[in-house]
């Protein structure tokens, strides 16, 4: 049997590494979904709150940066609204312009959610070796750089 650690030839292949990076990050993201289901909130709702938590922002940049088209974006926003978890206002550069940010509850929602994930990640990286979190470890800043790009 193989360690996984071990490079294989061709493991290094961008596009060999593209689809194991994908089928990892798949299983993480359904993972830490799992540890959220049943709250009235989505994920993707959540995701939501978490671009509004450096402060407010215009519809336009959370439809873009979500990429999804505006109307969709404001049926996500109409009902954290709703919700009591965000609220509109207007953009001081330009009254015309409609913004969007977290009340007290939306902020302590999102920061609830972020514990109870961390809490879950904490349980399964305790499980690993030393080795195996040295790894992942390392692994970070080139996972952030890809997610920046």
């Amino acid at each position: 049997m193989t360690d996984p650690s071990t490079p294989r030839p061709g493991q290094a292949d961008p596009g060999v590494l593209a689809e194991g990076v994908s089928a990892v990050l798949r299983h993480l993201v359904l993972l830490l979904r799992r540890t959220t289901a049943g709250q009235p909130v989505t994920t993707q709702q959540y995701a939501v709150l978490g671009s509004l938590e450096q402060g407010p922002r215009r519809m336009t940049e959370l439809a873009e940066e979500h990429a999804v088209q505006l109307p969709t974006m404001t049926v996500q926003i109409n009902r954290l609204e709703d919700a009591g978890l965000v609220a509109r206002g207007a953009d001081p550069a330009d009254a015309r312009v409609r913004t969007v940010e977290l009340t007290g509850e939306g902020r302590d929602r999102l920061l609830a959610v972020r514990r109870a994930r961390i809490a879950r990640l904490g349980q399964d990286l305790a499980a690993l070796t030393e080795k195996e979190r040295a790894t992942l470890a390392a692994a970070l800043p080139v996972l952030a750089k890809l997610g920046r790009t």
